[in-house]
């Protein structure tokens, strides 16, 4: 759970310190034909979602992973404890 909230945090973080000086001027210029080609065929929307489901993924597996090595840990902890 904490580490939940922590990974929350830090993308509320980084979305706030975001738009810096570079980042409004990038926006002023022009920007990249295949992006605004995307958008206007909607395809933008499949591009986003692919990208969300490989970061789901990524911390889908992460977040298993963590519960494998925690189950070990409490496991070697009680064997050491018997000892």
């Amino acid at each position: 759970m904490r580490k939940l909230l922590f990974l929350c945090l830090l993308l509320l973080s980084l979305q706030s310190s975001a738009q810096t000086a570079e980042t409004t001027k990038a926006l002023s210029e022009p920007q990249v034909e295949m992006v605004d080609e995307f958008r206007a065929e909607g395809k933008i929307y499949i591009v986003v979602a692919v990208v969300l489901v490989v970061l789901l993924g990524i911390f889908a597996y992460l977040f298993m992973l963590e519960k494998k090595l925690a189950k070990i840990e409490k496991e070697l902890n009680k064997d050491a404890n018997k000892r």
